[in-house]
């Protein structure tokens, strides 16, 4: 008799760093705050460059920003335009709409660990 220990192939696509920040744009796009909010670490920190002191820590601080001031603008939309991905690193270019009435470039750099993405680091043009 043999035992299967492989795990179901979602499973393994939550665990892949690209699946999970895929994922985590999927949600950003749909406006959807609970299925934002699950692919993050209960411990997130949110960096924006040059800043080195993070400028949302904690996935309760983030919901509460995105809620208010992303998911509550109706045009807000990220289009990817090149993904990396290095290991547990996951970086993208992307192209945002809705933040102002110009589209904006932004590279989001996030770190995964276990599924869920623990660190962020966002890079914006000026």
């Amino acid at each position: 008799m043999s035992i299967n220990t492989s795990q179901p192939a979602s499973s393994a696509a939550v665990a892949d760093p690209s699946a999970v920040v895929q994922k985590q744009l999927d949600a950003y796009n749909k406006h959807d705050l609970n299925a934002f909010l699950a692919t993050y670490s209960d411990r997130v920190l949110l960096y924006r460059i040059p800043g080195t002191t993070p400028v949302i820590s904690g996935k309760q601080q983030l919901g509460e920003f995105y809620r208010t001031s992303r998911f509550n603008l109706p045009n807000l939309h990220a289009e990817l335009l090149h993904r990396t991905v290095v290991g547990s690193k996951v970086v993208d270019h992307e192209r945002i709409s809705g933040l102002r009435p110009q589209p904006v470039e932004a590279v989001a750099a996030y770190v995964v660990n276990e599924g869920l993405i623990e660190s962020v680091w966002l890079f914006y043009p000026e």
